[in-house]
């Protein structure tokens, strides 16, 4: 008898090419829905997961299958962590692998708030050149400008890199540990942000990070300062920087993250001209797809194996995960 490949639930697509090399070795199934609801009843015969979309603590008790859940990305606040360690379940991801893609998109995005490119587009298309091209007086060029960069993982250092080198702005990181890369200078977050012409927020949701950006930082940025949110939508205080936002504290904003995703119909951030906003995409390219997706499929095939995964998030919980493993007699 052939036996059963192992089951990998899919909370969103992959790429293509390389779902087409598991599909010998795995049973990829991709959700019907990533609500919480369709998510534990679909995970109920999975031997791995493949995250793109928040899981709920409650299927982890009914996925007795379960080995593993593989981040395609890096961040891990779709994942509890701490639930998937206590049931015996590995956690992975795949960092680095879309930091060129989101290092591109803000840096997009500050050129399009530098230069005024969508009021330009629209005032174009709706109205007259000459018009258009009046909002050009007010651009600005990003050459010696300061970039103030929370954050310097893969992402910050990326950012980094490009605007220090491509663009010659000044660069200043804020990290929680010292040794900034390069020519980044390195500073703590309340003595940077009134030197930022942007803040670039590109650090992880933690307990630490959650409402960094307050209001009383807020009130620190410089009035002509942008912001440009790339981490997590907690970070920031969202009331706090819409009210900065309508008095005029701050020049404009770029946003990918939010406090509610998604970004509900009736938010004040829709009205608001100088923001610019987009739907969690900055470090979707089909570039940056093909890479998640081949350091997911080479962690399921390690596992397929035996093998923890390379990326392994959770190794505290080694024992209970090699204890799960065991009592599972085969992967099928």
């Amino acid at each position: 008898m052939t036996p059963t490949r192992p089951r990998v639930l899919l909370t969103n697509g992959m790429d293509a090419g390389v779902a087409a090399t598991l599909a010998p070795q795995f049973d990829l199934h991709q959700a019907r829905g990533t609500d919480a609801a369709t998510l534990v009843r679909e995970a109920r015969d999975a031997s791995f997961i493949v995250v793109r979309a928040t899981l709920p603590p409650a299927l982890f008790d009914s996925a007795p299958r379960l080995r593993a859940v593989v981040r395609h990305g890096a961040g891990l606040d779709m994942i509890p962590v701490d639930v998937a360690s206590r049931h015996g379940v590995a956690v992975a991801n795949v960092p680095a692998a879309n930091a060129q893609s989101v290092a591109e998109y803000v840096v997009a995005q500050m050129l399009a708030l530098a230069r005024r490119l969508p009021a330009i587009a629209s005032t174009l298309h709706a109205d007259s050149w000459n018009a258009a091209r009046a909002l050009a007086d007010h651009a600005t060029e990003l050459g010696g400008k300061t970039v103030v960069i929370v954050g310097l993982g893969a992402i910050g250092q990326a950012v980094a890199h490009i605007c220090g080198l491509g663009f010659g702005m000044q660069v200043v990181g804020v990290r929680r540990t010292p040794g900034a890369p390069g020519a980044v200078r390195q500073l703590p977050l309340d003595e940077a942000l009134p030197l930022a012409d942007y803040l670039v927020l590109a650090c992880p949701l933690t307990e630490q990070t959650r409402g960094l950006i307050d209001a009383a930082r807020l009130a620190r940025l410089p009035p002509n300062a942008c912001l440009v949110n790339v981490a997590r939508g907690p970070v920031v205080d969202e009331a706090a920087l819409i009210a900065a936002l309508q008095a005029g504290r701050l020049a404009g904003a770029a946003l990918d993250v939010f406090s509610t995703q998604p970004l509900p119909a009736d938010s004040a951030l829709r009205a608001l001209p100088q923001v610019l906003l987009t739907p969690h995409l900055a470090g979707l390219t089909a570039e940056s797809m093909a890479r998640m997706s081949r350091g997911v499929a080479d962690q399921l095939l390690q596992m397929l194996q035996g093998q923890l995964p390379r990326h392994l998030v959770n190794p505290e919980a080694r024992e209970a995960i090699l204890a799960r493993w065991s009592s599972l007699s085969s992967l099928s």
